[in-house]
């Protein structure tokens, strides 16, 4: 249970660091990918995004 709450935690963090670049290549505003502003704030709620990056990532998985 540890192991995987790190590795959620550490995938979060890399993806938040990592989402200004994600963005120029069209991550985050895909058909599918809901924004939205909510008292100032902009909240993104990526899920065509988050379905991609998983095929990707199970692709590259069984690849290697």
């Amino acid at each position: 249970m540890l192991r995987w709450t790190f590795t959620i935690f550490l995938s979060v963090v890399v993806l938040s660091a990592a989402l200004p670049w994600l963005q120029k290549l069209g991550i985050g505003r895909l058909p599918g990918d809901v924004r939205f502003r909510l008292f100032g704030r902009e909240y993104v709620l990526p899920f065509a995004s988050t379905i991609l990056l998983s095929l990707l990532a199970l692709m590259l998985g069984r690849l290697l």
